[in-house]
């Protein structure tokens, strides 16, 4: 099973800073999960420490799940990182984290990395700092979108 955990961790953004021996090291500390479509894998309003890396279908980040109020905020693909920001801070979720078709995921719990500071701790900063890489490409996007409707508000008055 490692080796499963090992080929995907070396091909995740996660990564992306990591050598071979580094990889093998903190391949060790993941966990695969597959869900099922319509699995919630974090609750709304309630905290998670792990990471997750979608390695197969997607998961939806969704605001009022399983209510008539349902909305999906999100989907987070193939490759991509759900819970990064709870991962850091342990803070309570904005939406539900659930699957949306047949998926599977890795998973890095921040306790597990945690126990690499004392022993290696340029594995811990590497993993850091791609998790903070892709916040800080989510944000950019989100930046984007902002910028594209105030200008379409505004200086297109809603129509084009």
């Amino acid at each position: 099973m490692n080796d499963v955990r090992f080929e995907v961790l070396s091909q995740s953004k996660l990564a992306t800073e990591l050598n071979p021996e580094q990889c093998k090291i903190l391949a060790s500390l993941i966990e695969m999960h597959d869900y099922q479509e319509g699995d919630v894998l974090v609750r709304e309003r309630t905290s998670d420490e792990n990471l997750q890396v979608v390695v197969k279908g997607s998961l939806g980040i969704i605001k009022n799940f399983g209510t008539p109020d349902q909305e999906l905020l999100n989907t987070i693909t193939v490759g991509n990182f759900a819970g990064e920001l709870g991962f850091m801070d342990n803070a309570a979720r904005y939406a539900s984290l659930v699957a949306l078709a047949p998926t599977q995921t890795f998973t890095l719990s921040r306790t597990k990395l945690e126990t690499l500071l004392d022993k290696d701790p340029r594995i811990v900063y590497n993993v850091m700092r791609a998790i903070l890489r892709v916040a800080h490409q989510v944000q950019y996007r989100l930046s984007m979108q902002q910028a594209e409707l105030t200008n379409y508000l505004y200086k297109q008055q809603g129509r084009y």
